[in-house]
């Protein structure tokens, strides 16, 4: 038992990051993976697969080398919940919120109303994030999302739509 002490959450995340990455990556080798002028259905997951792997492998790495640290300075950790000892909901409320704003503005008002809110309301979930940060980061993703989604990848989700 000793020894599962010695490594945090982030770890333990990031293995399971690895696994399902390599899961994917297996799953898209059974279709043709193509090239990447001419992708074929498999180059999608395998692709996604090998970023989740290797994210999860330098999560893992973090995650260990932050258990060490943390033995070396035990007991500076501050919990983060309220005073009252209940933890704080704000960021999920908003991540919840942004995500059920997006699927409503896509469906009824297309692309960039959906993109703003969801980037808006989920960025205000972190208490360290003012309301001009939040406005900021959701005028940079509309930018963002135009060009890739609605111009390179030519999404056939409009712009704009009433109703």
């Amino acid at each position: 038992m000793e020894t599962l002490k010695k490594y945090n959450k982030d770890y333990y995340g990031g293995a399971l990051m690895v696994l399902i990455g390599l899961g994917s990556i297996y799953g898209g080798l059974n279709y043709q993976i193509g090239t990447l002028s001419h992708m074929g259905p498999g180059f999608f997951p395998a692709a996604v697969g090998g970023l989740l792997a290797f994210t999860g492998v330098l999560i893992a790495i973090g995650g260990k080398t932050g258990a060490k640290e943390k033995e070396e300075g035990a007991g500076t950790h501050v919990p983060s919940s309220h005073p009252t000892g209940m933890p704080d909901m704000r960021g999920t409320i908003c991540i919840i919120l942004g995500i059920l704003a997006f699927i409503f503005l896509g469906h009824y008002g297309g692309l960039l109303p959906a993109t703003f809110a969801i980037t808006f309301i989920s960025a205000l979930g972190d208490r360290k994030n003012t309301v001009k940060q939040a406005l900021v980061l959701s005028l940079g993703m509309v930018v963002i999302a135009v060009i890739v989604f609605w111009w390179a990848l030519q999404l056939q989700l409009p712009l704009f739509q009433w109703g």
